[in-house]
């Protein structure tokens, strides 16, 4: 079973979590992993700016951030690790791109569910954009 946990710093348009953990869930599932806990952080461009300088050393706001864990709970399951998406930047995105505040989220949490997965847009090559483009195909309205 997936779990997906979620924080809400920052409140979306419409309810997401039920969206949200579809996501987590179906990306997941499609690559084999079915037994694991995701934390999901809905933020704002402050926080999110605050952590990509942090841990990256980029003094910015940027979408979407992953830290991925891997640690086993006492449970068995495995703690795959946190995403944080900014709904600034989100909807920002949302509305250049013409599509809606809820679908921007999507992407962004299937694409850091890849990064918690170990894949590397910066350094594979285009592997994990390939898949990702695939996975949306797939796996979202």
């Amino acid at each position: 079973m997936i779990r997906v946990h979620i924080r809400w710093d920052r409140k979306p348009l419409q309810p997401t979590a039920e969206a949200m953990r579809r996501v987590v869930g179906l990306t997941l599932g499609s690559l084999g992993v079915s037994d694991a806990d995701v934390s999901l952080l809905i933020a704002g461009d402050d926080c999110i700016r605050e952590l990509n300088r942090s841990y990256r050393g980029n003094d910015r706001a940027t979408d979407v951030l992953s830290f991925p864990d891997g640690d086993e709970l006492p449970d068995g399951r495995r703690l795959l690790g946190e995403i944080v998406v900014s709904l600034d930047t989100a909807r920002a995105q949302a509305e250049r791109l013409g599509h809606s505040e809820l679908r921007e989220l999507e992407e962004l949490v299937l694409h850091g569910v890849l990064h918690l997965l170990g894949h590397d847009h910066e350094h594979d090559g285009g592997e994990m954009d390939r898949l990702e483009l695939k996975l949306r195909r797939e796996l979202l309205p």
